[in-house]
């Protein structure tokens, strides 16, 4: 492989995707959720994509990966039993947005607090 062409494809693979979980712990006393919850974190989820001409480099962003992959489970390894206040949001996939496909990404993200039940 030519140098040229592989700087060109270490770059497009270093921009084409990237998924991130992002936490921080909270005093529980500075955060109200609800009764018999205390908070323990914050959690953020994000997953982006490059498009080149319609081709997903890598793919897989949809909100159920952002979710339920990467926030539930991020949540459950700090020891949440829930997550609430729950936000999602992602790159629409039609109408004027199918544009995008040709030369650009596509992201997810989602983001929650982590609670713990109390009695």
């Amino acid at each position: 492989m030519s140098w040229p062409r592989s700087l060109v494809l270490a770059s497009v693979m270093a921009v084409a995707a990237c998924s991130s979980v992002s936490t921080v712990r909270v005093q529980p006393e500075s955060l109200y959720v609800g009764p018999k919850m205390r908070p323990i974190a914050v959690v953020h989820a994000q997953v982006s994509s490059a498009y080149l001409f319609f081709i997903p480099i890598p793919g897989r962003v949809n909100l159920d990966r952002v979710v339920n992959r990467m926030l539930l489970s991020a949540a459950k390894a700090l020891g949440a039993d829930k997550v609430v206040n729950i936000q999602v949001d992602i790159t629409p996939e039609d109408g004027i947005w199918v544009l995008r496909k040709l030369v650009g990404w596509r992201t997810a993200e989602a983001s929650g607090v982590a609670v713990v039940m109390e009695e």
